[in-house]
């Protein structure tokens, strides 16, 4: 079984593929996409409700376009990558807009693992693990259950 990583890869080339990125800064774009997708997880998973958006998006309950995971994931892209590559106002808002679409079908892919029949925040944190992202959303997880055990008294 391909681990998030990998999906996520996967997704980006297939989304780009019909773009004419530079060939001097096509891997650092696409690694860029990738990397941003990832951070915005982490980052996510790390926060206040970001459990919550994460499964949302996973589970098709928030459409990537709108999912915060999307917009963190296009702010990380724009400031770390197309901020410092000068590709001109179109081919980096083609770049950015493909950042719902590889979320989209990434979230495709999370499965039953399982075996309990759904998709659900188990399933997630599985596929997550193996890219080193479940470590942050497994620390989110505990953040979040404690906090919400303290904020009730």
């Amino acid at each position: 079984m391909a681990n998030i990583s990998d999906i996520i890869m996967q997704q980006v080339k297939a989304a780009a593929g019909n773009l004419e990125i530079p060939s001097q800064v096509k891997s650092q774009v696409l690694g860029g996409l990738g990397d941003s997708i990832l951070g915005s997880l982490t980052q996510t998973a790390s926060k206040a409700g970001g459990i919550d958006a994460i499964k949302d998006l996973f589970t098709g309950k928030t459409q990537a376009a709108a999912s915060p995971v999307t917009a963190l994931a296009g702010k990380l892209f724009t400031n770390n990558i197309l901020s410092k590559l000068n590709l001109g106002q179109g081919l980096s808002s083609s770049l950015s807009g493909l950042i719902p679409t590889i979320l989209g079908k990434t979230s495709s892919f999370i499965k039953d693992q399982d075996g309990d029949g759904d998709v659900d925040l188990n399933d997630i944190l599985l596929s997550l693990t193996k890219s080193g992202v479940g470590k942050a959303i497994g620390a989110g997880i505990v953040t979040s259950v404690l906090g919400g055990l303290f904020k009730k008294r």
